[in-house]
C-alpha cells in the first residue's frame, strides 16, 4: 500500500476507528489499517481506550488501593481478551464495509507460510499449489 494514499484527519479518524465508513478514495489505507503490519495491535488499543476511559471513574472511589484495583481490573482484561479473540473477525468485518475482500486480513500469514502450504499440499495432495 502506498504511503501517499489519503488518510483521514481528525475528527474523521475517530469516527472511522469506532465504525464510521471512509469514502472510496481512501480504501488503500483502509485495507492497510485493517490488514497491514500492526492492524492486530491498533484494533486492541482502539477498543481498549473507551473501556479504560469508562473504569476510570472507579479509581476515584474512596477505599484502599487494592480494593481500586479489585473492582477496576476484571472488565477491562475481560474486554482485551475479547478484542483479542474477535479481532480477525471484526477487521473481516471492517473490511467488507468498506467493499474490499475480508481475505486481506489472513493475506501477511499465507505470504509468511507459503512454503509450508506448498509442502502441505505436496505431501499430502499430491501437487504444488
Amino acid at each position: 500500500m502506498a504511503d501517499t494514499a489519503a488518510r483521514p484527519r481528525g475528527w474523521q479518524y475517530l469516527r472511522y476507528c469506532y465504525g464510521a465508513v471512509l469514502p472510496v478514495s481512501m480504501r488503500d489505507w483502509v485495507a492497510n489499517d485493517l490488514a497491514g503490519k500492526g492492524a492486530p495491535l491498533r484494533m486492541v488499543v482502539r477498543w481498549a481506550i473507551p473501556c479504560i476511559i469508562l473504569m476510570l471513574p472507579m479509581l476515584f472511589v474512596p477505599a484502599d488501593w487494592g480494593v481500586r484495583f479489585i473492582m477496576f481490573s476484571p472488565i477491562p482484561i475481560a474486554y482485551v481478551f475479547f478484542s483479542i479473540a474477535l479481532n480477525v473477525i471484526y477487521r473481516r468485518h471492517r473490511l467488507e464495509q468498506h467493499g474490499l475482500n475480508p481475505d486481506l486480513v489472513k493475506r501477511n500469514e499465507r505470504v509468511r507460510n507459503a512454503d509450508l502450504y506448498d509442502e502441505y499440499h505436496r505431501k499430502y495432495r499430491g501437487s504444488a499449489r
